[in-house]
């Protein structure tokens, strides 16, 4: 059985990182979703996920095969959202972001197993409210929040050059 766990990214694992998601900007626009086409995230957003101590990579026997940044509130794009309402506004939530995993790692459940942790590391923080968006074209995204007990909550608009729909 392979060792899998989390753990914060380090300065170190930038270029890993950074190579997870192009393989994922490559696999969306594959997908025909505009999300992550318009150079965004970069890796200076990745680098400072790193610095601020909110990216945190997945590791497979040693080797890093995904990243995601979980980021406490509040998150500006999702003061306005439309179509919908928050179910809690009053209490701190985690956004989940930049989830990722490598195209060498896709289809072992892994992205499962990493929200499961994402999830637990708010949970032992005292945080219970998560939050993630992704575009309506993203149905890879959507069916691991599904997975997850996420619902769909309305639209928000990140700032994107493309489409910032979400």
């Amino acid at each position: 059985m392979a060792a899998i766990y989390i753990r914060k990214a380090v300065n170190d694992d930038l270029d890993k990182t950074c190579a997870i998601i192009s393989q994922a900007k490559q696999l969306l626009k594959a997908d025909g979703s505009p999300q992550w086409q318009d150079g965004h995230p970069n890796s200076r957003m990745i680098q400072d996920d790193i610095s601020s101590h909110v990216m945190w990579v997945l590791i497979v026997d040693g080797q890093i095969v995904g990243n995601a940044a979980l980021i406490l509130s509040p998150e500006p794009t999702y003061a306005r959202i439309e179509g919908g309402e928050w179910v809690d506004t009053s209490n701190d939530y985690y956004t989940i972001r930049r989830i990722a995993l490598s195209s060498q790692f896709r289809g072992r459940r892994l992205t499962d197993f990493f929200m499961s942790d994402l999830i637990s590391m708010g949970i032992r923080a005292g945080v219970f409210n998560f939050r993630l968006d992704t575009h309506q074209l993203n149905k890879r995204a959507q069916h691991i929040a599904k997975k997850n007990g996420f619902v769909r909550r309305g639209i928000i608009h990140v700032q994107d050059a493309i489409d910032g729909r979400r």
